[in-house]
């Protein structure tokens, strides 16, 4: 943590936007430090920018914390067991550990079908209050586990209709295709959601409570059966909006509940990171397959530099910024220019892709800390002009 006096970007504090496309210079609802005196006013501030000496600080920090690796020999098998370590991690901390992610819909409001509107009709973000549905960047991360030293979390298609309202002739072999697709849960839904690594549901139900009243189902998975049990158990769960199932994205062969090209968004938050970096392409590449032409693959998740990268200690590094925790959980920390080279080459084109830098505050402690997130939406194009 850095303490007030010796945090040198104070002095110089101005608004500033990391990303390409998606949000104005100053969003409604954003909260910019222009005046040092007011670091602790708040517990969080926007856009922030580091200067100089901050970033070959971090730089610093990074490359001791991964001068040394873990041995190959015992690096094996926080991938192979992963599923392990996160079943372990939801049988002891079952549904408590997390906060609902209500700001879902203010930076993805691609989530929701045109003809929903979300349950929050107001935005609690911290201390400020904001109207939905616009996409305004003010939100506050709540990844950060409850725990000492907060240790923030890593790891048919009707495709007719949904062309019809976008503009868009639908091919006549996915016509045909559709007709021999064999039943599946939500195969009447004319706007399907997948959320990738759904952990206990803290995305899942704010969804849920948003699209029960509309024409559209959500699938939701995770590698951990504790995690889907606990889903399952929710008093919001319910079938016929939802299904929640066991699945390990890394596995090649491993066969979804639902058709390829069935699906409008594709949701992975804080889920990517968790899984070793030579992997990470593949998986995109599998889960593109499953969207819609048109459909959205929803990113976020955490930066390089981020202060809970700069607080591992020596000897928790597995490779190149891709740390373990001490709990057998694993994280990486993405560039902009990694996360860009992800998604284009799965064939999708870039919608938005920012880097999101914040000033986190604890007042009680007057300490401060840079965290950096990456936000993206990534789009599957039409293969053919629209009529």
């Amino acid at each position: 943590m850095h303490k007030l006096q010796s945090f040198s970007v104070f002095s110089r504090l101005l608004p500033r936007l990391h990303c390409t496309g998606g949000r104005p210079s100053a969003p409604l609802g954003s909260r910019i430090l222009t005046n040092a005196d007011d670091i602790f006013k708040h517990n969080m501030w926007d856009h922030v920018q580091w200067t100089e000496e901050d970033k070959e600080n971090a730089r610093q920090k990074a490359k001791e914390n991964s001068c040394i690796h873990i041995p190959l020999e015992e690096q094996g098998k926080f991938d192979t067991e992963a599923c392990q370590y996160w079943d372990r991690f939801y049988k002891m901390h079952q549904e408590k550990f997390f906060k609902d992610r209500k700001w879902l819909f203010l930076e993805f409001p691609e989530l929701l079908p045109s003809c929903a509107k979300s349950q929050t009709t107001n935005g609690n973000l911290g201390d400020q209050q904001v109207t939905r549905p616009q996409p305004i960047g003010s939100i506050i991360d709540t990844e950060t586990r409850h725990q000492p030293h907060n240790r923030p979390k890593h790891r048919h298609t009707d495709t007719t209709n949904h062309q019809k309202e976008s503009g868009h002739r639908a091919a006549p072999e996915l016509n045909e295709a559709a007709k021999h697709t064999p039943a599946f849960p939500g195969q009447n839904a004319s706007f399907r959601i997948l959320e990738v690594g759904c952990g206990v549901g803290n995305s899942a139900f704010p969804i849920v409570n948003s699209i029960k009243e509309t024409d559209s189902y959500l699938y939701c998975c995770d590698f951990s059966p504790s995690a889907i049990q606990l889903v399952k158990d929710h008093p919001d769960y319910h079938d016929s909006v939802c299904h929640a199932f066991v699945h390990d994205i890394c596995e090649e062969m491993a066969p979804f509940p639902f058709p390829p090209q069935s699906l409008d968004v594709i949701l992975a938050v804080f889920v990517l990171s968790s899984i070793h970096p030579e992997r990470t392409q593949g998986i995109v590449n599998r889960l593109s397959t499953y969207l819609k032409h048109g459909g959205i693959f929803l990113f976020r998740d955490y930066g390089r530099y981020d202060f809970s990268q700069l607080r591992f200690k020596k000897g928790r590094c597995l490779s190149e910024n891709f740390y373990t925790r001490g709990d057998g959980t694993c994280v990486y920390f993405y560039t902009k220019e990694e996360v860009h080279n992800l998604f284009s080459n799965a064939g999708l084109e870039e919608i938005q892709n920012l880097e999101d830098r914040r000033l986190q505050v604890n007042r009680g402690k007057k300490v401060a800390m840079h965290r950096v997130w990456m936000q993206s939406k990534y789009r599957k194009s039409y293969p053919f002009p629209p009529s």
